[in-house]
């Protein structure tokens, strides 16, 4: 037997539905543009500001770093391995996941020592928070500025251990990938120029 909905219990169970269809879903559009990101994310300038009262981390870095690990899908994952002439599936190349594509050991060091046991690679407010303090780590072990994101990336992909070998200087598609992140860090810094209330103010760090 059907029963039908009172006015007021259908009235909410549209409103429901509304704002279910008007949450958004899937990686924000037009990436290369930092203003029109945090409009369709609009808690995500208040993530950003978080980061950088805390870290020192600028939000034009941090989101230029998220953008290129995983084009700010939450679910991001390496692609995956294969064995026996390429049809066997064997895991996958790394155990890189989320926003920031942390390793593993990477986030379990992030969360031991910040304390942020339930932090969640897939949570953007804890994504950009792992990328502040992996920034403030570089600074202190590898002393590149928070502001360089050519140097960060590159410590960001390769260890702080990693970079301090200079290996990255015989990886050719490594430097052109530390490029684009500079230039795209450059085109988001000018953009949230022009959209600054979107990421609350935050103190400038003057070691960053």
């Amino acid at each position: 037997m059907k029963t039908a909905l009172r006015p007021a219990t259908w009235a909410a169970a549209t409103l429901l539905l509304a704002a279910c269809s008007s949450t958004p879903s899937g990686p924000p559009r037009n990436q290369a543009d930092a203003c029109s990101v945090l409009e369709q994310r609009s808690d995500w300038g208040e993530a950003l500001a978080k980061t950088q009262r805390r870290w020192g981390a600028p939000p034009d870095v941090v989101m230029a770093i998220i953008w290129r690990e995983s084009s700010f899908r939450a679910d991001a994952r390496p692609p995956k391995q294969y064995t026996f002439l390429g049809l066997i599936p064997n895991g996958r190349v790394s155990s890189a996941y989320g926003y920031p594509q942390a390793l593993d050991g990477t986030w379990d060091w992030y969360r031991e020592e910040t304390g942020a046991s339930g932090a969640d690679r897939g949570n953007f407010d804890d994504a950009v928070d792992f990328v502040g303090w992996y920034l403030d780590k570089t600074q202190r072990m590898n002393g590149l500025s928070k502001s360089d994101a050519y140097g960060q990336y590159l410590a960001y992909h390769e260890g702080h251990t990693g970079y301090s070998s200079g290996r990255w200087r015989q990886k050719g598609w490594l430097l052109n990938t530390a490029s684009q992140v500079a230039a795209r860090a450059e085109s988001y810094r000018a953009q949230l120029a022009r959209c600054a209330t979107r990421v609350a103010a935050a103190p400038a760090d003057p070691s960053a």
